[in-house]
């Protein structure tokens, strides 16, 4: 059987030898047009994401604690136990509170309890958190370190959240933007304009000799600057446990640092004083109420001064006069009086201090952040304004020497 194949005289053009090369290079171009786009579309999206996910990353992690908090109170006010309560809603595949909340769930389902399983999973929860529920469960009632917790998980105003943010925004996206174009002029422009300077034999401004001649100095400084706020931010992105990575034993760097910033100390004497006035309304003895209340803060610093505390204590000092070494001000000495003859319980009686020193907190870390935002770029624009002298002082030395000529 003889099968005849034939071709249209379309196809025969198409596929003939000498079928123009135009359509093909247009297609290829075509092609890779399309493709470029694609990738640049997909940086540009890939950037956004990552720009989103390191904004919202600090709210994310301290979302998933007050929420977990609140499933806490919950299963208490129902007489569940903590474990069938994690272990339930592990069950359910929910991706709500992380992947840690699902190993922290794996560890009690082994056999351990929930606080030990909690220290087996220590990034699930801020660890000032992590501490207050241990020592809820040496009280043998979490629900009164709740209160407690809550304070530490209080939400920024949105005006300290859009400081931060575009602190962030300039340090990682401008700045390194900045100090690039800046090299490359330092590297590809700046000899252009030395070399014919030096071809027309002019003799440049001296302020144009020491920028040029400093030039990588002031790169220099403006990098080491920008390394510096960038490791901020990643402290400010990654948390408390990002911390604890540049923490030694023996030399709790990272621990002083925080105390020495002002709004972080504020938060840390807000901790403490909040804890302290939880274990005082829970009938705990000063001496261990102190102690334990130092242990919340996971700052060496604040064990540090706690103890100082306890020795004062053992010398027959009041608590009220002892607690002195928290607040050089001595406005905590004062509200811890007020508190000891007022109504409700000492909890009730410092939330106006705890109050206080939150927003103060709120206010210096927002006015931290604008006045380094602002004080970058200023820096940016006095570099680029010395630079640029440094410059046009050649092009007028060049222009004068020509009308001399």
């Amino acid at each position: 059987m003889n099968i005849e194949i034939t071709f249209s005289p379309m196809l025969g053009q198409i596929f003939d030898r000498d079928f123009p090369l135009t359509f093909l290079e247009a297609l290829v171009k075509f092609f890779s047009a399309s493709f470029a786009f694609l990738f640049l579309a997909g940086c540009i999206g890939g950037l956004i994401f990552l720009i989103h996910f390191l904004f919202t990353l600090p709210m994310r992690r301290a979302e998933r604690a007050r929420l977990f908090l609140d499933l806490l109170e919950s299963a208490l006010q129902r007489g569940q136990s903590l474990e069938a309560m994690i272990l339930s809603i592990a069950q359910s595949r929910d991706r709500t509170l992380g992947v840690r909340f699902h190993l922290l769930a794996a560890h009690i389902e082994s056999g351990l309890r929930f606080v030990t399983a909690l220290e087996k999973v220590p990034r699930f929860l801020p660890p000032q958190i992590s501490a207050m529920l241990r020592v809820g469960e040496k009280l043998g009632d979490l629900r009164r370190v709740l209160p407690a917790c809550r304070e530490i998980l209080r939400d920024r105003p949105a005006a300290v959240r859009s400081a931060m943010h575009y602190m962030i925004l300039v340090v990682l996206l401008f700045s390194p933007v900045f100090i690039f174009v800046v090299m490359m002029t330092a590297v590809m422009v700046i000899p252009r304009f030395k070399e014919v300077a030096a071809g027309m034999g002019i003799k440049l401004w001296p302020v144009t000799m020491f920028i040029f001649g400093h030039t990588s100095w002031l790169i220099g400084i403006e990098t080491v600057i920008s390394l510096l706020l960038v490791a901020a931010v990643l402290i400010y992105i990654g948390g408390p446990q990002f911390v604890r990575w540049f923490q030694f034993r023996g030399l709790p760097f990272a621990d002083w640092i925080a105390w020495r910033i002002p709004w972080k100390q504020k938060r840390l004497q807000r901790t403490f004083s909040a804890m302290l006035a939880v274990l005082l309304d829970g009938g705990v003895p000063e001496g261990e109420a102190v102690r334990l209340a130092g242990d919340c803060t996971a700052n060496e610093i604040c064990r540090h001064r706690a103890r100082l505390v306890l020795a004062a204590l053992e010398q027959g000092i009041k608590l009220d006069d002892a607690v002195r070494t928290f607040d050089s001000s001595g406005e905590f000495h004062w509200r811890l009086t007020n508190a000891t003859h007022a109504r409700g319980g000492f909890l009730s009686a410092l939330q106006g201090w705890h109050e206080a020193l939150d927003a103060k907190a709120f206010q210096q870390e927002e006015a931290s952040a604008h006045a380094v935002t602002s004080g970058l770029v200023i820096l940016n624009g006095v570099l680029v304004a010395l630079i640029a002298t440094g410059m046009f002082g050649i092009l007028i030395a060049c222009v004068n020497a020509a009308l001399l000529w």
